[in-house]
């Protein structure tokens, strides 16, 4: 009933900066939290970010500083500001989302985002 579509995602050499896009369609009324998680070749999954409908937000460590999470909710959109990327970020960057973190259900189809030394 959630369809999430992913977008931003490139290639960017160390030190510069992505913003990633995931649009929400369908049953969108029942999404509070959204998240994104990130996967590299050969590593274990890793959320990233995660924001709320009321805008509370969460990073994991690795990303504190550097990224912003934030969501408008009237265009059922978050966005992912990535600054000062390191080569560590490379990974493909999947969006979630669902009633609560514990609960995320719906996921997009991912977007790669590479960062060269």
């Amino acid at each position: 009933q959630v369809q999430l579509v992913e977008s931003g995602g490139g290639l960017v050499q160390a030190g510069g900066s992505l913003r990633l896009s995931c649009a929400a369609s369908g049953s969108i009324f029942y999404i509070n939290t959204m998240a994104w998680y990130r996967q590299a070749p050969g590593k274990q999954r890793e959320l990233v970010a995660t924001i709320t409908r009321g805008g509370s937000t969460n990073y994991a460590d690795s990303v504190k500083g550097r990224f912003t999470i934030s969501r408008d909710n009237a265009k059922n959109t978050v966005y992912l500001q990535m600054n000062n990327l390191k080569p560590e970020d490379t990974a493909v960057y999947y969006c979630a989302a669902g009633p609560r973190k514990t609960r995320l259900t719906f996921w997009g189809q991912g977007t790669q985002v590479t960062v060269s030394s």
